[in-house]
């Protein structure tokens, strides 16, 4: 494959970049920790074009990072989640957006699962918690 056919596969559409950046603002908004995004469009066996996985320091806070990602969805992006999966209490809530999955862990639930390590051949970006 050529460098320009790769370089335009490898851009992300407007309003996905759009869905990107609100799911990552909704995370940060309640203080999300340790923020990764995994690019697994590469992969022919992937489950979601993308996955966002990242930490609240209590089942609470797990709990509100995943209502506030479902409410800004709605409200700025006029999406719901097609799927949303979590124990009680809440140490894990997966909401599931068809082409964008979100993982919201608690920190330990996170190291048993470890999400990330099995799509380790996905292109990863972490991002910083403001």
């Amino acid at each position: 494959m050529n460098t320009s056919t790769e370089s335009v596969r490898n851009k992300i559409a407007p309003k996905m970049e759009q869905r990107l950046d609100v799911i990552l603002d909704s995370i940060r908004d309640i203080k999300g920790k340790n923020i990764l995004r995994l690019d697994l469009r590469k992969l022919d066996d992937r489950p979601a074009e993308f996955f966002f996985i990242c930490e609240g320091e209590s089942t609470t806070q797990v709990r509100a990072i995943a209502e506030n990602v479902q409410k800004r969805m709605k409200h700025e992006m006029g999406e719901i989640t097609k799927n949303s999966t979590g124990s009680r209490p809440s140490n894990w809530v997966c909401l599931d957006y068809f082409d964008t999955v979100i993982h919201v862990f608690y920190p330990e639930t996170r190291a048993f699962y470890q999400i990330e390590d099995l799509w380790s051949d996905a292109v990863a970006t972490e991002f910083d918690t403001l």
